[in-house]
């Protein structure tokens, strides 16, 4: 359970439509705010904040980058006042985001939202296939070509989110997964790296990233670069929903065990996921990037559905149960939306990310639960209605309030 002390904001009535929408609050009510590392939130949201100055020249030109309302001009406003502050302090930090945000409550039809982990593996692994290492990380194909945003891939309910198109201009789908591994890119020179453990190479699919310890002694990391199109399917749900593990047994590891246990068995599991993610060579950086091409932060960095959420907007986090990564309190800290995920639906659902290595992907493969975001929106006013409804375009009129 929780240690908080803070007071919690009443529960939010349900709206009178399908539609979730967002209503201020005030920062008391977010959960034990004024003891969160508003200096290390601070400096999440500096990283993204010349991508959210990219992102706002091109909103410019007319493409809207996902259909959240929020205008993407204040979000790069307050980025411009964040990389004026001097001499960094969490007073400074805390005073800053009190500021220049207001923070709204997602209200919708559900009492709470699902918050999961994800994190970077750290493998050994081959630039030739030897040995051990006989399971292939594939490049991206130069035929692949997008039919959406890659940054709003999840926000796509059906449909192909990437496609083959031929010298001719022709489109149709790419191999599936099984297709795939049963050597349908085998001879077009795409294999990037090899590894051991099929299984391993499966979960670094779902998290989009892996630093791999290469046999001549290097490292080097590698990241998503686009994918074959189908949607994502969880195959641990397929367990569950068919009776083969139990809800309360399920794990990122308790799945990797069962899956090793047959192989045969665990190969035709995973081919249950036609999803297919293709890898780049990133070098030796400070980090795995995410949809904005920022390196992320662990403990910080988020991914949404930019369908509901605009990438570089601050969101404040309360999942009282999710205790094992903060030793035993709560979680309820300031976030930074820097990615995206294909599994990753709906206003409030989201993805921690962790960081690297076997103790990250032990609490990221350990974190399923229930929790609510607080948006921190660029303090501006609404002319009309209390409430702000995903996807509606309003007029705004530019606040600043005075630091408390």
């Amino acid at each position: 359970m929780s240690n908080d002390t803070a007071p919690r904001p009443p529960a939010p009535e349900a709206p009178k439509s399908n539609q979730p929408k967002l209503e201020p609050v005030s920062f008391s009510d977010l959960p034990s705010w004024d003891t969160d590392d508003h200096l290390a939130a601070l400096k999440t949201f500096l990283k993204s904040c010349d991508a959210v100055a990219r992102m706002a020249g091109k909103s410019v030109s007319g493409k809207a980058l996902s259909q959240c309302h929020v205008p993407v001009g204040e979000l790069a406003s307050t980025c411009r006042a964040a990389q004026d502050l001097k001499s960094l302090t969490k007073a400074k930090a805390k005073a800053f985001f009190e500021t220049h945000f207001t923070p709204h409550r997602v209200v919708q039809t559900k009492s709470a939202g699902l918050l999961t982990g994800y994190y970077e593996p750290v493998l050994e692994g081959s630039r030739t296939r030897q040995g051990k290492f006989q399971t292939p990380v594939y490049k991206r194909p130069t035929d692949l070509t997008n039919v959406v945003d890659e940054a709003d891939r999840a926000s796509k309910q059906t449909g192909f989110t990437h496609l083959r198109k031929t010298s001719t201009g022709e489109t149709s789908p790419y191999p599936t997964r099984a297709e795939i591994e049963q050597g349908a890119l085998a001879g077009k020179g795409l294999e990037l790296l090899y590894l051991e453990d099929p299984v391993e190479v499966f979960f670094m699919h779902i998290q989009g990233s892996g630093r791999i310890h290469l046999t001549d002694g290097s490292s080097v990391r590698i990241n998503y670069d686009g994918k074959n199109g189908y949607p994502y399917t969880s195959i641990g749900r397929y367990l569950i929903d068919n009776n083969i593990l139990p809800a309360h047994k399920m794990s990122m590891q308790a799945l990797g065990k069962w899956l090793r246990e047959d192989k045969a068995r665990g190969q035709q599991i995973m081919w249950q996921n036609k999803s297919f993610i293709f890898f780049r060579e990133i070098g030796d950086t400070d980090g795995p990037v995410g949809a904005m091409s920022v390196p992320l932060t662990p403990g910080r960095s988020l991914a949404v559905d930019t369908g509901f959420h605009t990438l570089g907007t601050p969101i404040y986090l309360s999942v009282p149960a999710l205790s094992h990564a903060t030793k035993g309190k709560g979680f309820n800290r300031l976030m930074v939306a820097q990615d995206v995920g294909s599994a990753i639906k709906g206003p409030e659902r989201g993805d921690i990310y962790f960081g690297s290595g076997a103790s990250a992907g032990k609490i990221a493969g350990t974190t399923r639960h229930q929790g609510n975001f607080f948006v921190l929106l660029p303090t501006v006013t609404q002319a009309a209605g209390s409430g702000i409804r995903f996807g509606e375009h309003l007029k705004w009129h530019t606040t600043v309030k005075a630091a408390q």
